[in-house]
């Protein structure tokens, strides 16, 4: 079994819940980070949390790309992390496909399942070796007797999704030596 962890930002209205932006690390060392060309900038700049925590952490380039960002765009388009949803979509399945009998991870992951099987449409049109699935840290943390305040913390970079899955793994992995330290 191999475990991917990720984390999804993402704008949602209790109807809808619209991709921000994905980061995905895997076991085997491989990482993927994109960000939404097509979120929903106009709702997003009305969302006071969103541009507080998550729009600071998008793609804004560098160096010169920097400088020539338009001061009203969220991200910079140019930047090869930005990508159509439809890009994602084909990129997330390669990604989760080049690994056989994968694991989903995910810290309070429910939305962020849902928002990920979105990207292919109803759940039932998850691409073959997507998990229908997200196992979740925060039930994992209680089935083995943790609270939230006892977990690892993460340093920084909090709702960049690249560095959120990053900390999940980290977290994912202390719960299973505390488990394995249990059943020894």
């Amino acid at each position: 079994m191999t475990a991917i962890d990720y984390d999804l930002e993402f704008l949602e209205d209790g109807r809808t819940i619209e991709l921000i932006s994905i980061g995905m690390v895997c076991d085997d060392g491989r990482e993927y980070y994109a960000a939404n060309r097509d979120m929903p900038v106009r709702r997003i700049r009305k969302h006071p949390w969103l541009m507080e925590n998550v729009v600071p952490h998008l793609p804004k380039g560098h160096g010169d790309l920097r400088n020539s960002m338009s001061k009203r765009w969220l991200f910079h388009y140019g930047d090869p992390r930005v990508k159509t949803r439809k890009t994602i979509a084909a990129e997330v399945a390669a990604f989760i496909q080049a690994t056989d009998d994968v694991e989903l991870w995910a810290n309070y992951g429910a939305y962020d399942h849902v928002a990920l099987a979105q990207l292919w449409g109803p759940m039932i049109a998850l691409p073959d070796g997507v998990p229908m699935f997200t196992h979740d840290i925060q039930q994992e943390a209680r089935r083995l007797g943790f609270n939230w305040d006892e977990l690892p913390k993460q340093e920084s970079g909090e709702h960049n999704a690249l560095a959120d899955a990053r900390h999940n793994q980290t977290v994912r992995r202390w719960l299973a030596r505390q488990a394995w330290r249990g059943a020894s």
